[in-house]
């Protein structure tokens, strides 16, 4: 189990299969969620996430055991809904607030 603190997450990636589509408009609604506190979303493929300096991954359920297989020092975070998840809006709170995020 990983864990950072929502204060010191400065760059959050959600994680997809090939770099494009719904991954996009996640990474966009979380970085207009985030832009006032000088926080960058954006996106990646899951085989990539070693080399996209991520503090913080945001990924679908399916991907999530690809992802945290190849980032395993960092916190992975699962959702199920592209629109409206509540994992993705307890994270970008947490971020706000500062407190801990934890993968497990």
């Amino acid at each position: 189990m990983a864990s950072i603190s929502g204060s010191d997450v400065k760059l959050v990636v959600i994680a997809c299969e090939a770099g494009m589509g719904s991954s996009v408009m996640v990474a966009n609604m979380v970085a207009k969620q985030l832009k006032e506190l000088g926080i960058k979303a954006t996106h990646s493929p899951v085989n990539q996430l070693a080399s996209s300096g991520a503090d913080l991954v945001l990924c679908h359920r399916g991907l999530s055991g690809r992802a945290k297989q190849t980032v395993p020092d960092k916190v992975v975070i699962p959702f199920d809904m592209f629109l409206g998840d509540p994992a993705i809006a307890s994270v970008v709170q947490a971020i706000k607030d500062g407190s801990t995020i934890s993968d497990g």
